[in-house]
């Protein structure tokens, strides 16, 4: 472990051994049962290990069988069982999601996430909280992951057609509990990580999650992941009518980027040049950025928590939230077709040099008020509130500031790169985006139940919101744009765009049985431009041009969720539609247009819970067709988007998990439960279209091929306190695509096989 890691790790090791060793106070009465904060309450039953019952968001006022939507629950024992560690590792065991690497010249930075065939890096949310963090999200204070599937706007604002994704934090609990794990794993991986978690009285108690991360990325030379994080949270009034829990987290990390392998040789790969098109894959291990390449990201949240039971049924919470994050990265990737000239030993290809830097600040409060009451036949179960948020995004803009000979050299030989090679200056040239987004909601949600047992059930929910985008931006003339200018001038403009956005959904439902449920399904959600990073854009071909009208997503879902086997397992199924009018899309030369519909619909399937004490099982199974039903006309007329399926969007994936827990005597010492289990992750092939015919796509990746990635696990308790877990990534090595950016010329290999060994403890 470095020594820099090291040295940021012991206050944090130093933290946790005074927090635990901090003396109880008043422990003399019995345990408070944890029913007010139900995410985080400590059982024993195995039954409930992996399956979720409630989501944590207020705006959901039934169980998980009772509401008619797609929802996936990801409990943070079933993401340690499969050694999940990133937001990223745990999406990729869900069904209906891909990542995708980013623009041409560049690489997406945090969590690439697509769902459904809809980009949802902008759809992220922390505690039902718009997330705007460029990092990639660590899962070391996350009770669980929940992925909702269907139109976005009603529960949190703007949002795309697909759903989103929302990260529950860890808040204290009225229960003494310390768990701590450590991990050694592939390319001298190592992980430290620690949760806390203390009742001093019989209505306050204190936690405290950390991380330490250190080592490289496995299957990838060069880079490397580095990271330290602290979540520290208080809770006062456990127990009573008024509860306040105070949380904040802090993440520092300090990696080695990567901007991925050229696609030479991987099949599916097309050029025009016929030596490139015939040669040879190039191993994915090649680093092809530089040693002075770096990715900086500070991210620090603070948060605030009221909850009050103003009567029996009826409780208000209010939540504040204030945070900052900065990003600071110079990343250098593959960009074009490699030059052919001569011995492939001397073949080279383009490296692009991007160097950014981002700072994002948000600051909320929201207010929700639940509840139930009767009038005549009918029983209402709402919840209601508004919300009031400011999100801001600056962005300079950086160019090259040498000439020197160090610019030639930013080519890469193909099959043995140099990063030591001189590396082009980059720095600010005083042009930038400076972008904030307010806005104002108010919402209101209702369950009708009738009938004799309440076996009919109406759900339903509106929000309103009312956003002002606004953008103060300087940028570099061009002979072009300002012909009467030198060229280089710095030109300032102000662009702004405010609207009111109405997002609504509407549910029937049918309980043939109490743990049954029949539904159907249907809203309506909005997406404004500059709605993901809150700059707006004067090139009216770009995504973020205000004159460009918000997009919408009509989603209708017929389906129906049991819970079978005594609650222990529960089955969902469910037939959708997504619609996205007045959508956004690249054409062949890059620009940005609006055109009418992009269109997916499909089948999920899924099944989560212990089949017996001992054997746990979660699995999903997506099938999507996508299509651009209503495109525009390439510029050259030769080819239109019409009829084209969505870029990388696989018709079939497939996502299964189990568990077995078998009991072992070893000895008078080794005597407790020897956990097996494994997972297979299943994905169709996909293809990268701009137009309706694929021949039309002459270079770079047109096709990534179908894969299967198998994972292991292999687990035994010594104690109660003390275990021991190996997991294995990609068992039988499967070399695959992982993702792919946008013009094909370059790709993020699938981890090839690895392994992580954990030592976990509990006490």
């Amino acid at each position: 472990m470095s020594s820099s890691l090291m040295f940021r790790l012991s206050p944090i090791a130093a933290a946790v051994l005074a927090f635990h060793a901090a003396p109880a106070v008043a422990q003399v009465a019995a345990a408070e049962p944890a029913a007010t904060l139900p995410t985080v309450k400590v059982e024993d039953s195995a039954a409930s290990e992996i399956k979720a019952n409630q989501v944590s968001s207020p705006k959901f006022t039934q169980p998980l069988v009772d509401t008619p939507q797609t929802i996936t629950v990801l409990k943070k024992e079933l993401l340690q069982q499969q050694g999940a560690l990133s937001l990223s590792d745990a999406l990729r065991q869900t069904p209906g999601i891909t990542f995708q690497q980013g623009e041409n010249g560049n690489s997406t930075s945090g969590d690439s996430v697509f769902l459904r065939g809809f980009d949802t890096q902008g759809s992220i949310f922390l505690d039902n909280v718009r997330d705007i963090s460029p990092a990639v999200r660590d899962l070391f204070n996350v009770e669980q992951v929940e992925i909702v599937k269907g139109p976005a706007g009603t529960d949190n604002g703007r949002g795309v057609a697909a759903g989103y994704i929302n990260l529950v934090t860890k808040t204290p609990f009225a229960d003494n509990l310390a768990t701590g794990s450590f991990s050694y794993g592939t390319r001298d991986r190592r992980r430290l990580t620690a949760d806390v978690n203390r009742k001093l009285t019989e209505s306050i108690a204190v936690r405290l999650n950390v991380v330490g991360q250190d080592g490289g990325v496995a299957g990838r030379d060069v880079v490397e992941r580095q990271q330290w994080g602290i979540a520290p949270s208080v809770a006062f009034g456990l127990g009573t009518n008024t509860r306040i829990t105070l949380f904040t987290q802090h993440l520092f990390q300090d990696n080695t980027p990567d901007g991925g392998v050229t696609a030479i040789g991987v099949s599916g790969y097309r050029s025009a040049d016929a030596a490139a098109a015939n040669a040879a894959r190039v191993p994915i291990s090649n680093f092809y950025g530089l040693d002075a390449d770096f990715e900086k990201v500070d991210l620090n949240i603070f948060s605030g928590k009221i909850e009050h039971d103003l009567a029996p049924g009826y409780k208000i919470t209010n939540l504040s939230r204030y945070s900052r994050t900065t990003q600071d990265r110079i990343l250098t990737a593959p960009l074009q077709a490699p030059t052919t000239t001569g011995d492939p030993s001397t073949w080279t290809v383009g490296r692009s040099r991007q160097a950014s830097y981002r700072d994002n600040d948000l600051l909320t409060n929201q207010t929700n008020l639940r509840g139930a009451f009767a009038t005549g036949v009918l029983k209402h179960e709402f919840s209601a509130g508004f919300e009031f948020i400011q999100e801001a995004q600056f962005t300079p803009t950086f160019a090259v500031t040498t000439t020197t000979p160090a610019q030639v050299q930013t080519r890469a030989n193909v099959y043995n790169p140099n990063a030591s090679d001189p590396a082009v200056s980059l720095s600010q040239n005083g042009a930038f985006a400076d972008g904030e987004t307010t806005t104002g909601a108010v919402y209101f949600f209702d369950t009708l139940k009738f009938g004799a047992s309440d076996e009919f059930q109406l759900n339903g929910g509106v929000r309103i919101e009312r956003f002002r985008t606004e953008t103060s931006a300087v940028v570099l003339s061009t002979a072009a744009a300002q012909p009467t200018l030198p060229v280089g001038t710095l030109v300032p403009s102000r662009l702004s765009d405010s609207d009111v956005l109405v997002s609504y959904k509407v549910g029937g439902i049918y309980k043939p049985l109490p743990n049954g449920t029949l539904y159907a399904a249907y809203g309506v959600s909005m997406r404004p431009p500059g709605g993901d990073n809150f700059t707006l854009s004067a090139t009216t071909t770009n995504i973020n041009s205000p004159a460009l009208d918000p997009s919408e997503a009509d989603s209708v879902e017929v389906g129906t969720k049991w819970d079978l086997l005594d609650g222990r397992l529960a089955a969902n199924a469910a037939l959708f539609r997504t619609v996205s009018i007045n959508d956004l899309a690249r054409q062949v030369d890059d620009s940005i247009v609006q055109y009418g519909e992009r269109r997916v619909q499909g089948v999920e399937l899924g099944l989560v819970g212990n089949i017996t004490a001992a054997w746990q099982l979660s699995a999903g199974y997506t099938y999507q067709k996508t299509k651009v039903s209503e495109g525009v006309i390439a510029t050259d007329g030769t080819s239109t988007q019409s009829g084209a399926p969505i870029n990388f969007s696989p018709e079939n994936s497939v996502t299964v998990w189990s568990s077995y827990k078998v009991p072992v005597a070893l000895g008078t010492y080794l005597n407790g439960p020897l956990t097996l289990g494994g997972g297979i992750r299943y994905l169709s092939s996909q293809a990268r279209t701009v137009s309706n015919n694929p021949n039309t796509i002459t270079t770079g990746i047109v096709s990534v091929d179908d894969y299967v990635v198998v994972d292991a696990v292999l687990g035994y308790e010594f104690t109660p306190k003390i275990g021991v877990q190996a997991n294995i990534y990609n068992l039988l090595d499967e070399r695959y695509v992982a993702s792919v950016n946008n013009s094909g010329q370059r790709y993020s290999p699938g981890v090839p096989r690895s392994f992580l060994a954990t030592l976990n403890i509990r006490y």
